[in-house]
């Protein structure tokens, strides 16, 4: 059970450095989100909403990326009391569409620190959530 007043994942018998991992953790995992948000938004501005249906789709997913990965970061630098399991859907739903997009950015020209900010996210979220437990 969570001490009150620390995140979740943080019990009385966590040692000083598991809480500073876990906080950096999130911390870097709430800055990939916001990098990965910038990133994916620039980019879907950048696609002629007219263009190609690939292109749309494209964009379509950059927009959904961006809108993700602010919600997950909202998330993270909430200082309420969140749920553990809340946080681990959060954080998976972030991964999986982080990657997904990333995987579409690969085919656009020009869109290559996109693909590699979404990347970075997925991981983010990834690791963080290893620290959770």
């Amino acid at each position: 059970m969570p001490r009150s007043g620390y995140p979740p994942g943080v019990t009385p018998s966590t040692s000083p450095q598991q809480l500073y991992r876990f906080l950096e953790d999130r911390f870097t995992c709430a800055q990939a989100c916001t990098e990965c948000a910038r990133a994916c938004a620039v980019r879907a501005s950048l696609l002629d909403p007219d263009g190609t249906e690939q292109q749309e789709r494209v964009r379509r997913m950059g927009i959904m990326c961006a809108e993700v990965c602010d919600a997950t970061c909202r998330m993270l630098s909430e200082q309420n009391r969140q749920d553990e399991e809340g946080i681990r859907v959060q954080l998976e739903w972030c991964r999986s569409v982080s990657v997904d997009c990333a995987r579409a950015f690969d085919g656009q020209s020009g869109a290559e620190s996109a693909a590699d900010a979404c990347r970075v996210c997925a991981d983010a979220c990834s690791d963080f959530m290893v620290t959770l437990g």
